[in-house]
């Protein structure tokens, strides 16, 4: 890939891409999760398909996300960023296209293992770019493409409810869905990309990183981030119907509220003063994530406790993305490796919390379950601190000040 020329070198183009990049990636987590109940029918051979069989698509889907992430990450420092950001749209478009031909079981199973290896490599490859591309403001950066996931997790939703309602299947919804990938794979074979290092720069040893006391501050943290979204965004339709008695409908609808919100905070970001140190916003996020945990498991009004549980989405949205920005401020030359472990860890919080809140609900009740992932943020809020307090490390703000223009990487 190293011999190619692209046709267009625009820096813009390089950051709209990647933004929509984003919404892919959603595409490929969050596509089959609508149609479970239709493919419980359409695909058993016997009867319908069990909880079991159901919820192995989507364990496989996650195993590719994080063997996509661990694999790229080495491999994109030294092939440079071309080859994930078009293979992962490219495996997110095959993902679509084994589904929508897909006459049973074991051919979903593969489309989807496919849809997250290639989510996997966009997981990993885009916040390096949008790191190398935006130096001066990476916290803005990050969280607005970031904001881009959940509006593309908003638009598969959507999708797929609408198309349950008007008599569509997932087969269709899959054909419906595949042009993005498919454009977006195209786009980025022929834009300009840029290096994730400059030439003078040799990247920080993996071994080294693994040891720095404020990068294995940074994993927790992240892991954390991760597990708070998702032990709510998971389990938040299923509480508000069976615990908090509301219609499946408006149960299904506040995960798209919880969604949104997460939009609104990361894109939100934009109105705060351009000089806030990001450790202060994550920790202001944190400890407002942990007060309203405990008010939407045992609040005495069910309104109160679902508009809780969706606020969430807002006071969390900023965590993942700001870790992300703290870490390649800190490690500016830790290269796409980095960012890797970091989304694994992100995404292994964001499996095993979903689990543990089950566990803790099965030996008493839901609201003791969801009001357990209050520890995250709590854990969070302890790593934060140890970064802030235990080096002199000045963690990055939201947008430059200086009034410096940035110089556009080498090779845009």
């Amino acid at each position: 890939m190293s011999g190619f020329k692209p046709f267009i070198q625009r820096l813009w183009l390089v950051i709209a891409a990647s933004y929509v990049a984003m919404m892919s990636l959603a595409i490929a987590i969050n596509f089959l999760p609508v149609f479970l109940t239709t493919l419980a029918g359409d695909l058993a051979e016997d009867g319908r398909l069990d909880d079991q069989q159901l919820g192995l698509i989507g364990s496989v889907t996650f195993a590719g996300l994080v063997t996509g992430i661990l694999i790229s990450g080495p491999l994109a420092d030294r092939w440079g960023p071309r080859l994930f950001s078009v293979g992962g749209n490219v495996l997110i478009a095959v993902g679509l296209c084994v589904i929508g031909l897909a006459d049973s079981y074991a051919a979903v199973m593969y489309g989807s293992a496919v849809m997250g290896l290639g989510a996997g490599a966009l997981d990993m490859i885009l916040s390096p770019i949008i790191a190398a591309v935006q130096p001066r403001r990476r916290t803005l950066s990050m969280n607005l493409l970031h904001s881009f996931y959940c509006l593309g997790a908003v638009m598969t939703i959507l999708a797929g409810s609408l198309a349950l309602r008007w008599g569509y299947g997932w087969r269709e919804v899959a054909w419906g869905l595949l042009p993005l990938p498919a454009v977006l794979g195209l786009i980025f074979a022929v834009i300009g990309l840029p290096p994730l290092m400059q030439d003078h720069q040799r990247r920080v040893p993996t071994r080294q990183l693994m040891i720095e006391p404020v990068f294995v501050a940074l994993m927790i943290a992240i892991c954390m981030g991760g597990a708070t979204e998702a032990g709510m965004a998971y389990w938040l339709p299923a509480y508000a119907e069976t615990t908090l008695g509301f219609s499946q409908w408006i149960s299904g609808i506040s995960l798209v509220g919880f969604s949104l919100a997460m939009v609104i905070g990361r894109l939100g970001i934009m109105l705060l003063p351009a000089g806030l140190d990001a450790i202060k916003l994550m920790l202001v996020c944190c400890l407002v994530t942990t007060i309203l945990f405990p008010v939407a498991s045992f609040a005495g009004s069910r309104e109160v406790a679902l508009t809780a549980c969706m606020l969430v989405g807002l006071s969390g949205s900023c965590l993942w993305p700001s870790t992300l920005a703290v870490a390649a401020d800190r490690y500016p030359t830790g290269g796409a490796t980095m960012f890797a472990l970091l989304a694994a860890l992100g995404n292994v919080g964001g499996i095993i919390m979903p689990w543990v809140v089950g566990v803790v609900a099965d030996a008493t009740d839901l609201r003791w379950g969801l009001a357990t992932a209050t520890l995250c943020p709590v854990l969070m809020i302890i790593s934060l601190f140890w970064i802030r307090f235990y080096t002199r490390f000045d963690a990055p703000r939201l947008r430059d000040t200086s009034g410096e223009i940035p110089v556009p990487p080498t090779g845009l």
